[in-house]
């Protein structure tokens, strides 16, 4: 199978597969610890960010709607909002990560508030202090040019041919939100 029988070139969203179902051998080899590592990203990328300083910078934060496949990821209702945060996640002001947060609007009742106002405190550091959290299912892609997470994670830093991603629907109390996570060609070089 070819990276290219992964997409239908008229979509806009990539294909997202479970883990077992890709083939392996065309993954880079330095971004599949990334990939299957099942704890939490900031912690991990704060431990690899060697002599650096891993920090949050925040790109956009809007209510809207959220892609198709998001919203089946999230079982919501064709054309319901979310809050949307998008964020790069950086060692020593170089970007390793673009990550697409959806939070249904539901989900910001309660407690569950505060993931609303974090700014630049990393969302994976609240998620994983939390003794409510759920990780349910973990989805891997191939991004292409044409797609528009490529398009978004591009613009923040050089134009490769190919990204790689990842995305965890996580339940906090019980409640829905969708981490989509771009692995930038920066990672693959640590």
């Amino acid at each position: 199978m070819t990276i290219n029988s992964y997409f239908n070139y008229q979509q806009k969203e990539p294909k997202w597969h479970d883990w077992e179902l890709l083939r392996h051998g065309q993954i880079p080899h330095n971004l599949k610890p990334w990939l299957l590592d099942n704890g939490s990203l900031t912690r991990n990328m704060q431990r690899n960010c060697i002599n650096g300083r891993f920090k949050v910078k925040v790109r956009k934060q809007i209510i809207k709607r959220p892609y198709p496949s998001e919203s089946l990821m999230l079982k919501l209702r064709h054309g319901v909002l979310t809050l949307i945060r998008e964020v790069e996640l950086q060692c020593s002001d170089t970007a390793w990560v673009f990550a697409r947060t959806l939070i249904p609007l539901t989900t910001l009742h309660g407690a569950e508030n505060k993931l609303a106002h974090l700014g630049e405190r990393p969302l994976g550091a609240i998620l994983f202090a939390d003794p409510t959290i759920q990780r349910h299912h973990v989805q891997i892609a191939c991004l292409l040019p044409h797609h528009t997470l490529f398009k978004q994670a591009q613009c923040y830093t050089t134009a490769p041919q190919i990204l790689w991603g990842r995305r965890t629907l996580f339940f906090l109390a019980n409640k829905p939100l969708l981490v989509n996570e771009i692995f930038l060609p920066t990672i693959y070089r640590i």
